[in-house]
């Protein structure tokens, strides 16, 4: 049996992967699952284990039936799964509710697939599209995806959740090494430990550092980023400890520093691998004794603060080096989170660019509505040295050059194509990381050496194209 050809936008991916149940007699406040099906269309489990996950449901074998449920707005979730011998196809039954509602969500499963009906289902306005053989999990998988992209009107309760205040960062993925990477956010967030996130450039430090502290007993309080790259030694103590009025020639009025303004809450020192030795020095004494002393004061300030850093540095070969103070990297490396690459946990990426297309859709009011199956393979194929950002940003380009439709592949950036190609063609590592340097060179002669801009153009961080600059001995002309 042919596989799902087109991967349809859908809803909201959480990265939560188990269903929370139900509570039965809630049949007015929760979405009904309307099973359409012919003779052994679906495994006959389906049914069985939706109850008892707490889910109203109700099965029907009459087409005219189904689309009657689909009028009267009853039903959350539709699952089409008429055999191939039905009088009126799948297909139609799609175009006839389309016509009727928007809002439902309709789950198709053909009892025999092909990429011609996967693309037109996907014109049709099907939320997802699973093909016979189905195993129950996927199924399962797709129902849960559908009751999160139900409309805001569906229930008070999630109107009022979203009232309450922002909604909760979402780390996207269901491979195992993001459920261990949960776990470890959950038990951190838990106490108030110090914690190093490491990880490439691009994999969602941030974000981890922003679980952490929503998750934890200071979330009602601020969460204060400072990139300790950005920060220059002769600001350091003014940035952070802030000054008092008049401390200095300029200082007109009273500044509070960052750790102040974070006062209660979480403090992120984002790329700590990159803090000068006298910077390291003042952090240390932070970390100690949670007290700063603000220029111009007499007294010593009190701070209240979790403490977490992140680097996609490797610390442990500075210590060695002599870059990086032990006793600052004993106390940072109390709990440790380790992000892994993307191309380490390749089975995320079809749920990341499922994300990604429904958030870009709904900021740049483009109508891309899937990615075809050639597009979806390169990407699962390519290796995605900036990881989750460098997959964003390909997605926002494609998206802005072609607003409408299905991603193709010849639609994916050139040198993406390329080194996938040449990766698949048997060649050894030295033709990829040929193409790779003619690509870091191409970017920096397009940019007149601007490595911003020649970053921005690769879709890479800044650091990372330094680390390909000196993988290469590009030098500086």
């Amino acid at each position: 049996m042919t596989s799902a050809r087109v991967l349809p936008t859908g809803g909201p991916v959480h990265h939560v992967c188990s269903t929370t149940p139900r509570p039965p007699g809630r049949s007015l406040d929760t979405p009904l699952v309307v099973i359409a099906e012919g003779e052994q269309a679906l495994p006959a489990s389906v049914q069985e284990t939706l109850c008892r996950l707490g889910h109203t449901t109700t099965a029907t074998t009459d087409v005219l039936e189904a689309v009657h449920h689909a009028e009267c707005g009853r039903p959350g979730i539709l699952l089409l799964g008429l055999p191939v011998d039905c009088a009126c196809s799948a297909l139609d039954v799609a175009h006839m509710i389309r016509r009727k509602t928007r809002t439902l969500q309709l789950i198709m499963i053909p009892a025999d697939s092909s990429q011609a009906l996967a693309i037109a289902a996907l014109r049709a306005g099907v939320t997802d599209y699973l093909p016979q053989p189905i195993g129950l999990e996927v199924l399962l998988a797709s129902v849960r995806r559908c009751f999160d992209a139900q409309p805001s009107d569906r229930s008070d309760e999630s109107a009022a959740r979203r009232s309450s205040g922002p909604e909760p960062p979402r780390m996207i993925g269901e491979s195992r090494s993001i459920r261990s990477i949960l776990a470890s956010i959950a038990k951190a967030a838990s106490t108030e430990s110090t914690v190093l996130v490491t990880g490439e450039t691009g994999t969602g430090k941030e974000l981890a550092a922003e679980l952490i502290h929503y998750h934890s007993a200071r979330r009602a309080k601020p969460l204060v980023g400072i990139n300790c790259a950005a920060i220059p030694d002769t600001l350091l103590e003014s940035e952070l400890f802030g000054y008092e009025r008049g401390a200095f020639t300029g200082a007109h009025a009273a500044f509070e520093g960052k750790l102040q303004r974070a006062e209660g809450g979480t403090v992120l020192f984002d790329e700590i691998g990159d803090l000068t030795p006298y910077a390291q020095a003042k952090l240390l004494r932070v970390i100690e004794t949670r007290e700063a002393d603000r220029l111009g004061s007499t007294r010593c300030l009190r701070l209240n603060i979790r403490i977490v850093a992140a680097t996609n540095l490797e610390l442990e070969p500075l210590l060695a080096q002599g870059r990086f103070r032990k006793d600052l990297y004993f106390r940072l490396n109390v709990v440790r989170i380790h992000l892994t690459p993307l191309r380490e946990r390749r089975e995320d990426i079809r749920p990341l660019i499922q994300h990604y297309l429904a958030l870009l859709n709904e900021r740049m009011g483009t109508r891309v509505s899937g990615v075809a199956v050639g597009a979806l393979e390169t990407a699962m194929r390519y290796d995605w040295p900036g990881n989750v950002r460098e997959l964003k940003n390909v997605l926002e380009a494609v998206m802005v050059g072609h607003p409408y439709g299905i991603i193709t592949p010849a639609q994916l950036p050139h040198y993406l194509r390329e080194s996938v190609s040449t990766g698949a063609s048997g060649t050894a590592g030295t033709a990829v990381d040929s193409t790779e340097r003619d690509r870091v060179l191409s970017a920096l002669f397009e940019t007149n050496w601007n490595k911003c801009k020649a970053a921005k153009q690769l879709h890479w961080s800044r650091m990372t194209l330094y680390r390909k600059m000196a993988k290469y001995d590009i030098r500086s002309a």
